[in-house]
């Protein structure tokens, strides 16, 4: 179990923070990890593709606890590098209900979100500090 502590909650002082992610039973002591750190996880079933890969979609998942948890939050860490959320992003930024954007790479920005700067925070460079250390 790990016990450093939660990066995202020192740096920007987040209350309550939700991640959702595709369930794998393989990834146990990942998810273990996650919620000793002050996550609250939202799985989504999965699919195995023929190739061996996985996918769990959460994109509505993150949209609905947006708007669900709307009134119980002045502002709003999302992290995503997905474009498909531009309208959630923009909808939250002109309500002054954004406080940032994590994208996880640069590369992997959509043009979509890469255009809302101030906002977005890249966290590419952080990957020592959040990167899971599988035990």
């Amino acid at each position: 179990m790990s016990k450093r502590s939660f990066p995202v909650k020192d740096k920007f002082s987040v209350t309550k923070a939700f991640l959702f992610i595709g369930f794998v039973e393989s990834n146990q002591n990942l998810y273990d990890s996650l919620k000793s750190d002050g996550f609250i996880l939202i799985f989504k079933p999965t699919l195995r593709f023929k190739n061996g890969k996985v996918k769990g979609n959460v994109d509505t998942e993150l949209v609905l606890h947006a708007m669900i948890e709307y009134e119980n939050y002045n502002k709003t860490v999302i992290v995503t590098g997905d474009g498909d959320f531009s309208c959630l992003v923009k909808y939250l930024m002109e309500k002054d209900k954004l406080w940032r954007l994590l994208v996880p790479s640069r590369k992997s920005c959509s043009s979509l979100l890469a255009k809302l700067q101030p906002k977005i925070v890249y966290v590419d460079n952080l990957k020592d500090k959040l990167e899971y250390k599988h035990k």
